[in-house]
């Protein structure tokens, strides 16, 4: 239970969950928030170990198992024997999982864009400034 004014932080975050909850909401695929995360993190990234993509999402090793299974088995990325030890695998998209981020990134990107065209210029400008330093905030 809050009591008295929320802190600017409080506020930061409320915003931050709305502003998520809205663009998942712009999802058109049945893949979940982190089966996605996985796809467009492969896509930045490139090929990478279960272990690396677990890293890189801040997640336990069994729970990327999961969902490199599941993205398997949609065919939306491709195992591939590890150059340098045979013990390991990459995982990587695939065409299909590339067209699914496309199409995905795309629904989003424009209601973004169309909710930016009912701002003003001196807010997208705050907004512009804004978004490093909140990416900043989410790499910590």
């Amino acid at each position: 239970m809050l009591i008295g004014m929320p802190t600017d932080s409080q506020n930061l975050a409320h915003s931050v969950i709305w502003l998520a909850r809205r663009l998942r909401q712009e999802r058109r695929s049945d893949l979940t928030p982190g089966q996605l995360a996985v796809l467009g993190a492969l896509s930045v990234q490139g090929p990478l170990t279960p272990r690396a993509i677990a890293a890189h999402e801040r997640v336990q090793p069994p729970s990327i198992t999961r969902t490199v299974n599941c993205l398997a088995d949609a065919g939306l990325v491709i195992r591939t024997p590890h150059p340098e030890d045979g013990r390991q695998t990459l995982i990587g998209v695939s065409e299909k999982g590339t067209e699914v981020l496309v199409l995905e990134r795309a629904r989003r990107d424009q209601w973004l864009a169309e909710m930016f065209n009912d701002l003003t210029v001196d807010e997208r400008a705050w907004l512009r400034k804004a978004t490093g330093i909140m990416e900043r905030l989410a790499r910590t």
